[in-house]
């Protein structure tokens, strides 16, 4: 038969999110064009690839069978990706670069200003988010990231600590009071949804609280950041962040939030593109000392 990557990259992506739903965010396509896609491949193939149940879409016998191959597949279109990369000696040309909400809002944009009148030639695609988008699947070129990243295909460069501390509006506090150690489960709390790092930072400092502690539960940061500044609770922030706001008030000077790291990576095979080295080289002089 003849192959078509196109379809196989449909194939992963279903057989990895378990429905059509998952893989049209994951390829950035329409239901329905996988569908289209999904029922080329098992026609070119001769063979149902997928079956349907309560919760989306399973592996066939036959799906199983074909999965290794088509995960190999990927491994060589990567390769291939990255080899013709590592040639590009251009400077004109796009660097795909994401970063957390927060950081992607509030301190990339004036991190790239210098960059950008000094070589308008080359062109940003930012992915806001905090999702760890995969530098190895070239889903970006650069990452900047809250944790240290651990695969070993990638060139990481530890810029700073950003310091955070508890912070809380005036309004707020004009209507609630200033928080104490012994006063805490008496104010509004803002929190997140699922993740669970506000809750394992509260018991890290000695504080025993679960899920509902939080009256606002956000996993958006800039959500989050603005439910703050709105003077809907206590949360945490960014003290480079707060020192903007002159209506945000630091509380609970008692507990000490460990800083956030900011990491910048970049695939190994890629560091001698010029323009990508120009982009990483941009964020390293912005920020190893501290936020802007």
């Amino acid at each position: 038969m003849n192959l078509d990557w196109n379809h196989w990259q449909v194939f992963l992506a279903l057989a990895e999110g378990g429905s059509t739903a998952a893989a049209a965010r994951a390829l950035g396509q329409t239901q329905p064009t996988l569908s289209r896609q999904l029922a080329a491949l098992e026609a070119a193939a001769g063979l149902a690839l997928f079956e349907r149940h309560p919760r989306g879409l399973r592996l066939t016998a036959a799906g199983q069978e074909l999965l290794p191959a088509a995960c190999r597949m990927r491994e060589a279109a990567q390769g291939l990706s990255l080899a013709l990369a590592a040639r590009d000696t251009s400077l004109a040309g796009t660097v795909r670069l994401t970063a957390s909400e927060i950081v992607s809002a509030h301190f990339l944009p004036a991190a790239l200003v210098p960059l950008r009148a000094a070589h308008p030639e080359i062109q940003i695609e930012l992915v806001a988010s905090n999702a760890l988008e995969d530098l190895l699947a070239r889903s970006a070129d650069l990452a900047v990231r809250m944790t240290r990243p651990t695969e070993p295909a990638l060139l990481t460069r530890r810029l700073a600590d950003w310091p955070l501390g508890l912070y809380a509006h005036h309004d707020y506090l004009a209507r609630h009071g200033m928080p104490t150690p012994a006063t805490l489960a008496e104010h509004v709390w803002l929190g997140h949804d699922r993740s669970t790092q506000l809750i394992d930072g509260f018991r890290a400092g000695g504080v025993d609280v679960d899920r509902e502690f939080f009256a606002w539960r956000c996993d958006n940061q800039l959500v989050n950041w603005e439910a703050l500044r709105a003077g809907l609770g206590i949360g945490v922030g960014l003290r480079a962040l707060a020192a903007r706001d002159a209506a945000l008030v630091p509380v609970l000077p008692e507990f000490v939030v460990p800083p956030l790291p900011l990491w910048l990576a970049a695939h190994r095979e890629l560091r001698d593109t010029p323009r990508l080295r120009l982009v990483f080289e941009a964020l390293v002089t912005a920020w190893s000392a501290g936020p802007a």
